[in-house]
C-alpha cells in the first residue's frame, strides 16, 4: 500500500515542525547555559536577631554552623549595641577566600543578642573573619 500524496506532505510537514521545535529548545538551552556561566563575584548576608539579655555576662560561647545549597547560617551570641539594628552589619568579600563580616557598635551600652546570619557568596569562600574573629572553612566528610 502506498500513501496518497497528501498523506506524505502531511507526514512531511510534521516531520519539519517536529525537526524545527527542536532546534529551537536546543538553541534557547544553549542560551541559558551560557548566560549562567557568567557569575560575577558577589556576597550577600541576611540577618535575624533576638535580645537575650540587658546585660553582656552570661552568653553561650561558640559558634553554629549551618551549610547547604544556599550557603552558610551561623549562629551566635555577641555583645551588641542595645539599640542594635541590623543596618550595623555590613558583609564584604575583599578576596576569592575571604568574607568578612563587621559588627558597628556606636555607644557604650551594651546587650547581649542571639545573632543568625545567613551567608551566600561566590566564589567559594575559605576564611571568614566574623566580628575579628577568623574561622577557617573546610568541608568535613560525614
Amino acid at each position: 500500500m502506498r500513501r496518497s500524496a497528501v498523506a506524505r506532505k502531511k507526514f512531511k510537514l510534521d516531520r519539519t515542525i517536529k525537526s524545527n521545535d527542536m532546534r529551537s529548545i536546543l538553541s534557547i538551552g544553549i542560551i541559558i547555559l551560557l548566560a549562567g556561566c557568567k557569575t560575577k563575584p558577589f556576597v550577600k548576608h541576611s540577618l535575624e536577631f533576638e535580645k537575650v539579655a540587658d546585660q553582656c555576662g552570661g552568653g553561650v560561647p561558640g559558634i553554629s554552623m549551618n551549610s547547604n545549597l544556599n550557603g552558610e547560617r551561623f549562629e551566635f551570641q555577641s555583645c551588641v549595641d542595645a539599640d542594635f539594628k541590623k543596618e550595623q552589619i555590613t558583609s564584604s568579600q575583599p578576596n576569592d577566600t575571604t568574607v568578612i563580616i563587621k559588627i558597628e557598635r556606636k555607644n557604650s551600652k551594651q546587650a547581649l543578642y542571639k545573632l543568625t546570619i545567613d551567608i551566600d557568596a561566590y566564589p567559594r569562600y575559605h576564611l571568614l573573619v566574623l566580628d575579628g574573629d577568623s574561622i577557617q572553612m573546610k568541608a568535613v566528610e560525614p
